[in-house]
């Protein structure tokens, strides 16, 4: 029971670590377009290399090499299915008059980024609360079978959801002007963790073995490149110049691949 116990607390830990990513993002940083492009980048750098370079391997690894493709390309048909299923309400059809061709276009853009951000934002958010929750069955497990296993996984969480709880709150703040919505949401994306680990512990742990773990994780890594590329990216390309996108994605892997190496 009380090993139970330290696996909880390291898991709410690792989870609520997103909350020191989400105050660096709502009172270090001032929200603006050039900043949002760059954050956006961020968001899907960090998603990426997290997928590649650790969700995908740890699916392979786990099971085999085709396995774990397979697995992580149903996450992205999943996600798609998803998002056909909300649909790309940010398409507009417009017929504008000479007279107000300029100020109701430039009105209409103003709309149409917002709808872009709010999609962006929700499975930015979602596709971090789903990448979370697996990474607490795996604080959980890693406890269980040994104590500084555990805190090595929970240290090593804690920092690369740091940069996630920035991805988060960033767009979030930007679009409400609400430092309490950016923060509980962020808080929201990191008890997902504890969520799994409690899960994990009361109702999946007979059933949780290497193979499903990893399977999972595989999935999550196609639910969170689908959502970097379908929806990070053409967000971010819409809010400021390509090459800033592109420094955003450059910062999000560098420092997301940091943590992983140091940690």
């Amino acid at each position: 029971m009380e090993l139970i116990l330290y696996a909880l607390i390291l898991t709410l830990f690792a989870g609520l670590s997103t909350t020191f990513g989400s105050i660096i993002a709502i009172f270090i940083i001032k929200p603006n377009p050039n900043l949002i492009c760059i954050i956006m980048g961020f968001s899907a750098g960090v998603m990426i290399l997290v997928s590649f370079v650790e969700l995908l391997q740890e699916g392979i690894n786990s099971t085999t090499q085709l396995l774990g493709f397979a697995f992580f390309m149903i996450g992205m048909i999943i996600m798609l299915l998803v998002d056909v299923l909300i649909s790309h309400t940010y398409e507009f059809e417009t017929s504008l008059d000479e007279k107000n061709t300029f100020s109701e276009n430039h009105k209409m853009r103003n709309n149409s980024h917002q709808i872009e951000l709010q999609k962006a934002s929700l499975l930015v958010t979602l596709g971090i609360m789903i990448h979370n929750f697996p990474e607490g069955m795996a604080t959980f497990v890693g406890t269980l079978k040994s104590v500084e296993l555990g805190i090595i996984l929970a240290i090593a969480i804690a920092v690369h959801n740091i940069p996630e709880g920035i991805a988060v709150s960033v767009p979030i703040y930007s679009l409400t002007g609400s430092r309490k919505k950016a923060f509980l949401w962020s808080f929201l994306s990191g008890i997902s963790e504890f969520i799994g680990a409690l899960i994990s512990g009361f109702f999946l742990f007979p059933f949780i073995n290497e193979f499903v773990l990893g399977a999972m994780l595989s999935v999550v890594g196609g639910f969170m490149v689908y959502i970097s590329l379908d929806e990070l990216l053409p967000v971010s390309h819409s809010y400021g110049k390509e090459h800033l996108s592109i420094i955003g994605i450059m910062l999000g892997m560098t420092v997301m691949g940091l943590s992983l190496v140091i940690v």
